[in-house]
């Protein structure tokens, strides 16, 4: 029986030979998400100022959108909101690259889709406890997931 180790299944590290990619990932992640749900509302804001409040007047869809736009285009630029960048973490593909825009895209739909449902999201949520990678349910999915930044 050959005991050497196989090939990984994707390019992101693998977390029992290095766990330092991962390590405190899990709340990176939620300070990550609340700073740029904070982020979001203050665009939000804005948005409403500059389209003379019809922006608070459509308050969830201006929400939604604008959460749309920055989270794809922070995603798709250095493969980590805002809010990641801060905390010192990034979102990689299946390959272990950084996002381009379809895969940016892609994940923030994904995430959308899993937060628009209780069960989905709540789902989404035990997932990132119980994966060695801590991936989400559009993660697993995507066979992306969040490490910390390497140097």
């Amino acid at each position: 029986m050959d005991m050497t180790p196989t090939a990984p299944i994707s390019g992101l590290p693998d977390p029992e030979y290095q766990p330092e990619f991962y390590g405190g990932v899990l709340t990176k992640r939620a300070v990550a998400w609340a700073i740029d749900v904070a982020l979001i509302t203050g665009f939000t804001f804005l948005v409403g100022l500059l389209t003379l409040s019809i922006g608070w007047f459509l308050w969830p869809i201006t929400f939604v959108l604008t959460g749309f736009l920055y989270r794809t285009a922070t995603l798709s630029n250095r493969s980590a909101t805002w809010g990641m960048r801060l905390m010192g973490i990034e979102l990689r593909d299946i390959r272990g690259d950084r996002f381009d825009g379809m895969t940016a895209t892609f994940h923030v739909l994904g995430y959308y889709a899993s937060m628009a449902f209780l069960l989905p999201a709540l789902a989404s949520i035990a997932s990132m406890l119980i994966t060695d990678r801590r991936q989400s349910l559009t993660d697993l999915l995507l066979g992306t997931g969040a490490i910390n930044r390497p140097s």
